[in-house]
C-alpha cells in the first residue's frame, strides 16, 4: 500500500512538473480540431492521427516517468544514507539542471575549503594548548617541590591549590581533544580496584587536608574500558565530591555486579538543578554560591562515559549528600 501511494505521489509530482508540455499538447490538439471543423474535413483522419500521437506520447511519457522516478529514488537514497559526494549526482537532463548542479559543486567546494581551514585552525589551537600545558607543568612541579620542603599548614594548603590548578589545565586540554574528536581510546580488561585506587591516590593530599574520611568497599571485579579516560572521569567525580564536602566521608563501593557508586556527605544538589547537571556550562545553585564551578566537569564525564559505552546517573538531596552511579557492565 505504501509503495502504491509513493508511486501515486511521484506521478502527481511528475504531472505537475510536466504541466507545460502537457498543456501545450492539449492546446495543439484543440487547435487542430478547430481547423478540421472550420474546413469541414472528415473527423476520421484527425481521430486516427490523434490516437497515434496519443499512443506515441503515452509511450514516451512512460519512459520519461521511469527515468524521473529512478532519479528521484536515487536522490532520496543519497539523502537517507548521507553518502556520496556532489559529483555522484545523476547526469543532468537539461541546461537548468546542469546549472543547479554546477552551483551545488561551487557551494560544496566552498564548504570543503571552509571546513579544512576550520580544522587547521582548531588543530593549531590544540597544538598551542598542548605545548602550553607541558610548559606550565614545569613551574607547577617546581612550586610543588618548593612547597614540599616547607611542611606547614599553609604550604599544604598551597599544595592542594596547586594540584587543583594542574587538574584544571588537564581538564581544559581534555575538553579541546573531545571537541576535536581526537580522543584515543584503548579498550582492555581492567581491575576496577586498581583504577579506583590510582584515582584516589591522585587526590590523597586533598583528603588529608580537608580531613575527609575515605571508605573503600570491595571492588574486586574486572571491567572493559579505557584506563586513562576512566581514571580522568573518576578524578573529576572525586574532585566534585571533595569540593562540596566539608565534613564526613566519601564512600566508593560496588552496587550489584559492575555498578560503581561514589557517595559523599556533602551539601547535595538542589532538586531543580539535578536534571541539568550534565549540560555544558551549567553550574546551578552550588556553582553560583561557591563561584568555583566551571560547568564543564560533569559534562566531560558523561560524554567520555558515553564514548566508553558506560552510563552514569546521579542522586542527591540538599544537606544529605550526593550519590554518583556508574554502570560499567557495557563496554
Amino acid at each position: 500500500m505504501h509503495k502504491k501511494e509513493s508511486i501515486n505521489h511521484i506521478g502527481l509530482c511528475y504531472v505537475k512538473d510536466r504541466r507545460k508540455p502537457l498543456f501545450l499538447a492539449g492546446l495543439c490538439s484543440l487547435i487542430m480540431a478547430a481547423v478540421y471543423q472550420l474546413y469541414g474535413v472528415s473527423w476520421e483522419p484527425f481521430l486516427y492521427g490523434w490516437v497515434l500521437c496519443l499512443a506515441a506520447g503515452a509511450a514516451a511519457a512512460a519512459v520519461d516517468f521511469c527515468g524521473y522516478r529512478k532519479r528521484h529514488r536515487y536522490l532520496q537514497r543519497m539523502q537517507r544514507e548521507a553518502a556520496g559526494s556532489i559529483w555522484e549526482f545523476p547526469r543532468p537532463h537539461s541546461l537548468e539542471e546542469a546549472d543547479y548542479i554546477e552551483l551545488l559543486e561551487r557551494i560544496w567546494e566552498e564548504r570543503e575549503n571552509f571546513q579544512m581551514m576550520a580544522r587547521q585552525e582548531r588543530q593549531e589551537t590544540i597544538d598551542y594548548f598542548t605545548l602550553w600545558m607541558h610548559q606550565v607543568k614545569t613551574p607547577i612541579a617546581a612550586m610543588g617541590l618548593i612547597l614540599q620542603e616547607q611542611d606547614t599548614t599553609q604550604s599544604r594548603e598551597l599544595q592542594a591549590e596547586l594540584f587543583k590548578t594542574e587538574q584544571y589545565v588537564e581538564m581544559a586540554l581534555t575538553y579541546l581533544k573531545l571537541g576535536d574528536g581526537a580522543a584515543d581510546y584503548v579498550f582492555q580488561k581492567l581491575s576496577l580496584e586498581d583504577v579506583v585506587r590510582q584515582a584516589v591516590r591522585n587526590y590523597s593530599s586533598l583528603f588529608i587536608l580537608k580531613k575527609i574520611k575515605l571508605e573503600l568497599g570491595k571492588l574486586d571485579c574486572e571491567v572493559v574500558s579505557d584506563e586513562k579516560w576512566l581514571i580522568f572521569v573518576m578524578g573529576q567525580l572525586l574532585s566534585n565530591a571533595l569540593k562540596y564536602t566539608n565534613k564526613g566521608s566519601i564512600s566508593i563501593y560496588l552496587q550489584g555486579d559492575k555498578t560503581l557508586v561514589i557517595q559523599d556527605t556533602g551539601i547535595g544538589i538542589a532538586p531543580e538543578d539535578l536534571p541539568r547537571i550534565w549540560e555544558k556550562g551549567f553550574t546551578g545553585y552550588n556553582g553560583r554560591k561557591h563561584t568555583c564551578a566551571t560547568g564543564i566537569g560533569l559534562y566531560l564525564c558523561r560524554r567520555i562515559l558515553k564514548e566508553l559505552s558506560h552510563r552514569i546517573a546521579m542522586e542527591s538531596q540538599p544537606g544529605v549528600g550526593t550519590k554518583v552511579i556508574i554502570d560499567l557492565n557495557s563496554g
